[in-house]
């Protein structure tokens, strides 16, 4: 038992010890009332075997020293017991050896900065895979990001990395994006594009996971989460391969979009429109306001030389047709 552990000894002294040692010292004994055990237990007095109610004061310095030596006692023996804790941990192999945990689940990046810091340090030691999913409308971003992305891309496929990326099919029609994802796959990464609605996430070597926020209120708008839990990274990870098998190969989709007379934006409304959705749906869900989606229609309509809605549908259901039917 330490000196701080006896009863009474604890720090720090009070104002009334402090009184009460002075008076002692001073060869008086302490004020009425003071209960002297907190003196006794630091070894800064000691009862007068002699007189009653008297005290023998003792050296403070000596008593500072005693304590000193006692605390580093007392850490050492806790040095030691933690010292013991890993071998400890190393026998939970053998206790329900059919269970596994997948370890400690995530952490909180709370800005931006962080969530491009600690995705670049862990993408540049990626050893097999990065996949990423780039589902929003693309907008114009820092060339100097740009290019750092690049960079980081073209550095994992040199270092045998397999690259998968899948990104909105409107990307195709925005100048940046179009020229990056362009160059990633003329340096070796696989690129798809989808027009399905999902998170965006960075996977990498199936161990790290990167998504938004969507857990703390009133956070930073693009700070998020580094997943590191095993069985919640796998998961995902099988989620990816959803979308990934759902999406368009990046190729396919330049050839379409060349031999196609309407854009991206106009092809996007007529899948829509062909998946069930009103007219008065879409704009909400793709960010265009109704006026808009008939304005498209109009232009969809001039561009088929077609006098109704329905006849642009029937055009567009032979046109993906003629691209589900192999080639004989």
């Amino acid at each position: 038992m330490s000196e701080l552990d006896r009863p009474g000894g604890e720090l720090p002294l009070t104002e009334a010890d402090f009184e009460a040692y002075r008076q002692i010292a001073e060869g008086y004994p302490p004020p009425a009332g003071y209960n002297p055990d907190r003196l006794i237990a630091l070894r800064l007095v000691d009862p007068d075997p002699y007189t009653p109610g008297a005290f023998i004061p003792h050296d403070p310095r000596a008593a500072a020293q005693g304590l000193t030596t006692a605390v580093l006692r007392d850490l050492t023996r806790l040095t030691e017991q933690v010292a013991h804790i890993p071998a400890l941990e190393r026998l939970a192999e053998h206790f329900d050896p059919h269970r596994l945990y997948g370890g400690p689940g995530s952490e909180f990046l709370s800005t931006a900065a962080l969530m491009n810091a600690r995705l670049g340090e862990v993408g540049a030691a990626a050893l097999k895979e990065f996949l990423s999913v780039q589902p929003g409308e693309p907008a114009d971003r820092d060339p100097a990001i740009l290019r750092l992305g690049v960079e980081r891309t073209r550095s994992a496929l040199r270092r045998g990395v397999h690259v998968r990326s899948i990104y909105h099919r409107s990307a195709h029609e925005h100048d940046q994006t179009r020229e990056y994802v362009s160059a990633m796959v003329a340096d070796g990464a696989d690129v798809r594009a989808s027009d399905m609605p999902g998170p965006r996430m960075v996977i990498i070597d199936g161990r790290h996971l990167f998504i938004d926020n969507l857990v703390i209120d009133g956070a930073e708008g693009n700070s998020g989460w580094h997943v590191f839990d095993r069985a919640a990274v796998a998961w995902v990870r099988g989620l990816f391969d959803l979308f990934w098998d759902a999406a368009e190969r990046w190729q396919d989709l330049c050839a379409t979009r060349e031999a196609s007379p309407l854009s991206e934006r106009q092809l996007r409304i007529l899948r829509m429109l062909a998946a069930g959705y009103a007219q008065q749906q879409i704009g909400s869900r793709i960010g265009l306001s109704e006026r808009a989606i008939a304005k498209e229609l109009r232009l969809v309509r001039h561009a088929l030389g077609a006098q109704t809605t329905y006849e642009v549908m029937a055009w567009y259901g032979r046109q993906q047709v003629t691209r589900e039917t192999p080639s004989t």
